[in-house]
């Protein structure tokens, strides 16, 4: 194996790595933001079944 056609697979590897990242994280940053909500939910359900009613 030469030294160009070693060259040339790993730059196609951080191609596809980096494609793969750029079409993943979004998704990523979605799931994160939607269990930092239903987190936020769950806390103020908490707090509002707590709480004594008048």
């Amino acid at each position: 194996m030469s030294m160009n056609t070693a060259m040339d697979n790993l730059i196609a590897l951080l191609t596809v790595v980096g494609i793969f990242v750029a079409v993943t994280f979004p998704s990523l940053l979605g799931i994160a933001h939607d269990r930092r909500i239903d987190r936020q939910i769950r806390t103020a359900h908490r707090i509002m079944a707590s709480t004594p009613r008048r």
